[in-house]
């Protein structure tokens, strides 16, 4: 527990919190905002909150979770909507209306649906981190594989079959340290790149649906690019495009910092768009995460962490992922408010020195892979990030900066 001495918009200070661990998730005062805790000096935290921060005072108390700020990875993923730190937009409005209210503690996924699983391994099996154990029907056209916790290796003690919740225990595993129960669900931090047995090059194209990409700029299959341009010259559209007809089987479609109209568009659009391959409906493969440009800057910061990593979860499946980062651009102002607001030594335009490293870290999480465990799975994450350089102009540093790293760039000019 420690107090607040210290707030300037989303940036709060706390001393007492020498037991506190960088990017624990902390509970800010009574009210129980959420933050992360982004710079440590003593026994001082820097606390970047997710909410609105105002009527705060010094002098309330932070609670620390002693965990760092994770994604909750199981079936009932694929066709939510949820804000940039993973929580259900759609059960939030039950519980407190169309305004997003502070404080709101919600399960990003639903604790009483319940799914229908069925085991592909028997007791007495060997198993390790990333082995399947069982599927669950998680819509018409997609298959959710449960895979074993990365870091669990043992023997199969028990194993079940019917309808469970994500929170039930279906499996039970002897390990050397005891017995571990398995759910449907796991948990994974947000901000690290989930593992895997080994990298394949990108040498196959991705398919995009779109004439003039994939005949003059083709993306490879596990590859990064990028569409910078001004206002109004079609990236969403554009992105809108690839999340339609790209040749993917997942889709993650993340809204940061943009116009709430836009995401308002995916949602009337998606569930009337016919899937030419299933002839299902397209949100039958598609995780929203909407953090549009009204809500709090420092939710945008962690939301293509938090969609990157779902990403990566269904890759770990053996499915063909398809990330729109809507706008990096965004993101990077986010990185600037709150480097200002820790009074770091600002770099070109204000931004941060690290800004390079920090998306390097985000579009290095691409790529054609195979999965951990036993039977070799191939699976594959494309990311597709818009930037929004002002005035269109492609030398400032968030169009360098990315230019850098994917190679790969569909200029548009309005």
């Amino acid at each position: 527990m420690g107090t607040i001495v210290k707030i300037s918009g989303p940036l709060v200070v706390a001393e007492g919190m020498r037991d506190a661990d960088m990017f624990d998730v902390v509970r800010v005062s009574d009210k129980r905002l959420i933050g992360e805790i982004i710079e440590m000096h003593g026994d001082r935290a820097s606390i970047q909150v997710y909410e609105e921060t105002s009527g705060l005072g010094t002098g309330q108390s932070v609670e620390s979770t002693g965990e760092p700020m994770s994604a909750e990875l199981g079936p009932g993923l694929i066709g939510s909507i949820y804000d940039g730190i993973q929580r259900p937009l759609d059960d939030i409005r039950k519980v407190c209306g169309n305004n997003l209210a502070r404080g709101v503690e919600v399960p990003s996924l639903k604790r009483d649906r319940k799914w229908q699983f069925t085991p592909s391994v028997k007791a007495g099996d060997t198993v390790q981190g990333g082995d399947v154990i069982g599927t669950v029907p998680e819509t018409d056209i997609v298959l959710h594989k449960i895979m074993v916790p990365n870091g669990v290796k043992g023997k199969v003690k028990s194993v079940k079959e019917g309808e469970f919740t994500v929170s039930d225990t279906v499996c039970v595993v002897e390990t050397p340290s005891g017995d571990k129960e398995l759910t449907l669900f796991q948990k994974w931090p947000v901000r690290r790149g989930r593992p895997y047995a080994k990298k394949l090059s990108p040498d196959m194209p991705l398919v995009t649906g779109q004439r003039v990409v994939d005949c003059l700029f083709p993306i490879a299959k596990g590859g990064v690019a990028a569409i910078p341009g001004p206002f109004g010259s079609g990236k969403t559209v554009t992105q809108h495009q690839l999340a339609k007809w790209a040749e993917a089987d997942i889709i993650v479609y993340i809204g940061c910092g943009e116009r709430g109209n836009e995401m308002t568009d995916v949602l009337n659009e998606f569930p009337e768009l016919i899937d030419p391959k299933t002839g299902k409906s397209l949100m039958e493969r598609t995780v929203l995460i909407a953090n549009t440009s009204d809500m709090p800057v420092a939710a945008r910061e962690a939301s293509v962490y938090t969609g990157i990593t779902i990403a990566e979860y269904y890759r770990d499946m053996g499915y063909s992922v398809a990330l729109m980062a809507d706008s990096t651009s965004r993101w990077a102002e986010a990185l600037r408010e709150m480097s200002g607001r820790l009074e770091e030594m600002p770099g070109d335009e204000g931004y941060p020195a690290y800004l390079g490293s920090r998306l390097a870290q985000f579009y290095e999480r691409a790529g054609r892979v195979i999965s951990t465990g036993t039977d070799g799975r191939e699976g594959a994450l494309s990311v597709i990030g818009a930037v929004s350089p002002p005035g269109g102009d492609i030398s400032e540093p968030v169009s360098q900066a990315t230019l850098r790293i994917v190679k790969v760039f569909w200029g548009l000019d309005s």
